[in-house]
């Protein structure tokens, strides 16, 4: 009986030591060895700093003061500027002046922020212009029945502000928008006529 005790515990001490060195016939298989997204399992995580995308960079601005040259045009540090997403009328047309001395009235003594949004076709440099209290310069044009929503260029967000009559009233630019040019070159030869007639 005790020769059986000690071949019992002969075996465990066996089987005990043969675990430990890994020369074990009986071994049992060993799950697979976890390694890190650093390397293998004894390396340590660097502190790497976390690459994040750059923010957009942000739009140029032209600030100052502005010199109006007509119903969506100013001039801020000999900077030709168009007001982005409206259309008022051309200086020599019904409301144009009004519209010019409205732009006046609205920049006088005024620091304009004009935020770049890009060129029109005459290289004019398109901006959101802001006066100091935030308002927005096309906004408040439209507003007052003197320039019109272009939503061409706009998007269409300044229709809301438009008084149920600016387009009836500012027909020549509502023609523009609609690519119905005849009808600025009809009132242009009238004016001609009426020009060279007086």
């Amino acid at each position: 009986m005790e020769f059986i005790v000690f071949l019992i515990i002969s075996v465990a001490v066996l089987f005990f030591l043969s675990r430990r060195s890994g020369n074990d016939l009986y071994e049992a298989p060993r799950t697979p060895e976890k390694v890190s997204p650093w390397g293998t399992r004894h390396s340590r995580p660097q502190h790497q700093p976390i690459k994040r995308p750059a923010p957009p960079s942000p739009k140029p601005v032209i600030a100052g003061p502005a010199y109006v040259t007509d119903g969506d045009g100013l001039r801020i540090k000999k900077t030709e500027i168009r007001l982005f997403g409206v259309d008022a009328p051309e200086f020599t047309h019904p409301y144009g002046k009004k519209a010019k001395w409205a732009l006046l009235a609205l920049c006088k003594g005024q620091h304009v922020r004009a935020e770049v949004i890009g060129t029109d076709d005459h290289g004019r440099t398109v901006a959101k212009c802001f006066l100091p209290d935030g308002r927005d310069l096309s906004a408040e044009m439209v507003k007052q029945g003197l320039a019109l929503d272009w939503a061409k260029f706009s998007g269409g967000i300044y229709r809301r502000h438009e008084p149920s009559d600016a387009r009836k009233k500012l027909w020549l630019a509502d023609a523009r928008q609609k690519g119905r040019m005849h009808v600025w070159e009809k009132f242009e030869a009238r004016q001609k006529a009426r020009s060279a007639g007086s």
